[in-house]
């Protein structure tokens, strides 16, 4: 194991820098000036060339390239353009919100999903299956950004029970994180059901129920055990999504997290805040997937043994 955890931190390294220079690329590709979104569109031009130099973006793509690496490698993220603070601490003043939010929802997809899939296998073509499976297909059917509008207008604007929008108490963080939770936990039920009805039909399981066993011991302290591989699977997909598309959601709660974030990046053109949020994004990501296989060795011993 420990062998297997010190490969997969050293393939780590390419991946990030793979990640780096894509991100680095594929924002200077995009169309748009930040300085004439800064200056607008009425500025000298002798002010325009001023401002581009001191921001270093009148220097070849190659070169702000080399300087960008350098800086990471010292860690100076850079200077937002747009709120001219450092990079790493406007990101890190933001970053506690969308993972209070991606763990609120990732809570509620498991709250849903891990009792669903698992009654719904155990009682197979029945109305509760029928009735599971419509509520499933519903769920992936409603998008974000369908899904967060409409719980607004139901439980803030006509029933007045939660807030709009904002991060503040308990109440503030149950719409988003409901929106959030609610397409993974459809995604989610089906993959726990699939993967309980599959030990279901096991010879131990039999053995069990032969034993005399309640149902309910069979289904959570036999079956479901068993069934954790591929739901850990999915479960440490959908968190590493969670902090990626914390976007749309929080652009419509008006949460101040990462997502918000690299919207007013891209809105204002700021260039080293956008590289800072995308990193940190798909380092979250990569560092869940990570974990994701040492929670493997944890629930499942013939991934220790082997």
């Amino acid at each position: 194991m420990k062998q297997n955890l010190w490969l997969r931190l050293l393939l780590i390294v390419p991946s990030v820098w793979l990640i780096l220079t894509m991100i680095f690329l594929l924002i200077h590709i995009v169309p748009g000036d930040p300085v004439t979104q800064m200056l607008g569109p009425d500025a000298q031009s002798a002010d325009v060339q001023g401002f581009r130099h001191d921001l270093g973006l009148d220097l070849p793509i190659r070169v702000q390239y080399a300087h960008y690496l350098a800086g990471l490698a010292r860690g100076n993220w850079g200077q937002s353009y747009r709120f001219r603070a450092p990079v790493f601490g406007l990101i890190f003043e933001r970053y506690p919100a969308t993972l209070e939010l991606s763990l609120a929802a990732l809570a509620v997809c498991l709250g849903i999903a891990i009792p669903a899939g698992v009654f719904s296998a155990s009682r197979r073509g029945t109305a509760l299956d029928r009735v599971t499976s419509v509520i499933t297909l519903l769920g992936l059917s409603v998008p974000n950004f369908a899904l967060g509008p409409l719980l607004i207008l139901l439980f803030s604007v006509e029933l007045g029970w939660l807030p709009v929008s904002g991060r503040g108490g308990v109440s503030h963080l149950v719409l988003p994180a409901l929106t959030l939770g609610a397409a993974l936990a459809a995604i989610l039920t089906r993959m726990v059901r699939g993967a309980m009805l599959e030990e279901l039909h096991s010879d131990y399981v039999r053995t069990a129920r032969a034993k005399g066993l309640a149902e309910r011991s069979v289904l959570f302290h036999h079956a479901f055990p068993n069934a954790l591989i591929p739901i850990v699977t999915i479960v440490g997909l959908q968190f590493g999504t969670l902090l990626a598309g914390t976007i749309v959601t929080e652009t419509i709660f008006s949460w101040p997290g990462i997502g918000r974030l690299a919207v007013q990046a891209i809105q204002a053109r700021d260039y080293p805040l956008l590289q800072g949020c995308i990193l940190v994004i798909a380092l979250s990501y990569v560092l869940v997937n990570l974990l994701t296989d040492i929670v493997y060795a944890l629930v499942d011993p013939r991934v220790r043994l082997s």
